[in-house]
């Protein structure tokens, strides 16, 4: 397994040589720093620490600016542990950029959901909505909470209720690697992936069994606007 940090940008539309039209997320992913090693000898684990994006060491606690100086590097604001077996090999100080995955690669992209404010129980929690007739007073509400008889009027823990919807840690998994440019710092992901923009997401190698996929050539039109310059 192996992951990198990022930052989710948003959702464009990318074109193989056949003329199909793909989906994809745009994750913008700037070299990743290498923290700390967890080993199994130490901690009882194999893990990497990974820190992303430079915080100003006045804005930073000596605690943070101490860890980071191990590193030779600048205290990060992200901080995330990946069980990255495939990358144990990677040195404390060094950088995990984009390249780690390749077009086909199959990841889980772990990011943390928009936020909905306060929902019912309806929208929050799939419910079915009470008779519309005339006369009901039950159309969007909650419905029997404790029923005696049949669990002795206790409400049980679990139970679907209003409260806040959103803005919690969630995973969409098995979805594509269409492209990824260490040099330009980005990943084309297919389809959508959890979060607003510039929201952080975590990118890995996927825990189902199919690890990796065919993927169609796509486009390249800095390769055809060279050909037009040239034709000019």
């Amino acid at each position: 397994m192996k992951g990198i940090l990022g930052r989710k940008v948003g959702m464009t539309q990318v074109f193989t040589v056949e003329g199909t039209l793909i989906p994809v997320t745009v994750i913008e992913v700037n070299p990743n720093v290498v923290l700390q090693k967890k080993t199994k000898e130490v901690d009882g684990y194999e893990a990497l620490q990974l820190g992303y994006e430079d915080v100003k060491e006045h804005r930073a606690t000596k605690a943070a600016i101490g860890h980071a100086k191990k590193a030779n590097t600048a205290p990060k604001k992200y901080i995330r542990e990946i069980k990255a077996d495939e990358l144990m090999g990677a040195e404390v100080g060094s950088e995990i950029k984009a390249d780690i995955f390749a077009a086909g690669d199959v990841v889980d992209v772990t990011g943390t959901s928009k936020g909905k404010g306060y929902a019912g129980q309806i929208k929050r929690n799939n419910g079915t909505i009470g008779p519309k007739s005339h006369g009901s007073g039950h159309h969007r509400h909650i419905g029997s909470l404790a029923t005696n008889g049949r669990n002795n009027g206790v409400v049980n823990k679990g139970l679907v209720l209003p409260g806040h919807m959103g803005a919690e840690t969630t995973t969409n998994q098995n979805l594509t690697v269409i492209k990824a440019d260490a040099e330009e710092g980005y990943i084309l992901v297919k389809g959508n992936v959890p979060g607003p923009r510039k929201g952080l997401v975590v990118i890995k190698t996927t825990v189902k069994p199919v690890k990796q996929v065919k993927v169609d050539e796509l486009v390249s039109y800095a390769a055809a606007e060279e050909t037009a310059a040239e034709n000019n």
